[in-house]
């Protein structure tokens, strides 16, 4: 999966334009194939070619791999990429302990790491680098909107179910601050191991807590399944309430809205907000299948066209400091996101959505899964720089 290919010049002229490589390191084969998985790489050349027909003077290549969930594979897939294949900048990488790795490694190499499928707000706080950038969301923008919104409808008391790596243990930590905040108790709590096939006795455990809300801090598959298996033992129906921290429109389809519905989730994105999101997605839909883009699939487009645009504007792809410091300089602009900024410690800034999930009466069709209930501003939805750790930021 991975390619080869001659480097061209660092300096854009009309005949010989910068040449870049881009790698896309994302899950091919496990939990997260179809919320990243090769969508995300569709959405990465979709980016390139755009940015490409709108005028843009960089010509990039993209190579994919499989990091297997495994932080020891990702980081040496990364390391060949920059040693060895003439890869300028890694984009996606879902996992948050593999996206830890590539960052450091980025760092060490001076290249580019746009992390638009990572969750932890840590690539922002104590692992902020001057090589990356955090692109689609965080685990504390996604904990903030949905935790505010089911405790203002009466949720005070959580159990919380928490997949055992990096990204679940730092939304853990963002969940229980807000919680604690909001005058809200966590009655309980378990750790499940990643890509868990068996939720049960986690999810017994929850149910005899009597907690009335139980915060499933997991993705992917690991929702799905836990979503499913929370159905079969009837906790729903027993009055208690499944919040779930992360949600792709991919896990509401494998589900089917029956299980699904009712869900109060937080995103970047949903194919369906407006003509530039709908436009995008039925291009996308068009090459995969007629499947709708995640909001990390569509975070692999956005970040793609901004380092494009910060490649051309820095005139260089050697020096990835400078490349990201272009890229905080410029505005960010895309059909997708809409306008944003890129702030001093790597954080991307744009809305954020509360949904909640259609009951199957309410869809119209297929991937028609979402109401929109609040639109959350940057400046509310993601932490306040100051409270980040980012040794980049100075503080009083």
């Amino acid at each position: 999966m991975m390619a080869t290919g001659a480097a061209a010049q660092d300096k854009p002229s009309q005949d010989k334009p910068i040449a870049v490589k881009i790698g896309v390191l994302t899950d091919l084969s496990s939990l997260y194939a179809d919320t990243n998985g090769s969508g995300a790489v569709d959405a990465t050349r979709m980016a390139a070619e755009d940015y490409l027909a709108a005028g843009g003077k960089v010509r990039a290549e993209v190579v994919s791999a499989d990091h297997q969930n495994k932080a020891d594979v990702g980081s040496s897939i990364a390391r060949q990429w920059f040693d060895q294949d003439g890869v300028d900048a890694i984009v996606d990488v879902p996992n948050s302990a593999v996206g830890l790795a590539v960052t450091e490694i980025a760092r060490q190499k001076n290249k580019v790491f746009m992390n638009s499928g990572g969750s932890s707000s840590d690539f922002t706080g104590k692992a902020c680098t001057p090589n990356s950038i955090h692109w689609t969301y965080d685990t504390y923008a996604l904990a903030t909107g949905t935790t505010r919104a089911v405790v203002a409808s009466g949720g005070d008391t959580w159990y919380l179910l928490t997949a055992d790596y990096a990204f679940g243990h730092t939304m853990e930590a963002d969940v229980r601050k807000i919680l604690t905040a909001s005058g809200a108790k966590v009655v309980g709590s378990a750790r499940t191991p990643l890509n868990t096939q068996d939720f049960s006795s986690f999810l017994l455990q929850a149910q005899g807590s009597k907690a009335k809300v139980i915060g499933l801090i997991n993705a992917g598959g690991d929702t799905i399944n836990s979503i499913k298996q929370a159905a079969e033992f009837g906790i729903a129906q027993g009055g208690q309430k499944l919040a779930a921290m992360v949600l792709y429109i991919t896990d509401v389809h494998s589900l089917g809205l029956k299980a699904a519905q009712g869900l109060q989730f937080t995103a970047a994105y949903y194919w369906d907000l407006n003509d530039g999101t709908r436009a995008f997605a039925k291009r996308f839909a068009a090459r995969n299948g007629g499947r709708m883009p995640t909001q990390l699939q569509a975070g692999a487009y956005s970040a793609t066209l901004h380092y494009l645009k910060a490649v051309e504007k820095a005139g260089t792809k050697t020096d990835g400091k400078r490349v990201v410091e272009v890229a905080k300089e410029l505005p960010t602009d895309d059909p997708l996101f809409g306008k944003g900024t890129v702030r001093a410690d790597g954080r991307k800034l744009h809305n954020m959505y509360l949904f909640e999930t259609k009951t199957p009466e309410q869809s119209k069709g297929p991937w028609d899964y979402y109401n929109l209930v609040r639109v959350i501003p940057a400046q509310e939805a993601f932490r306040p720089i100051e409270e980040g750790g980012c040794h980049m930021v100075a503080t009083k």
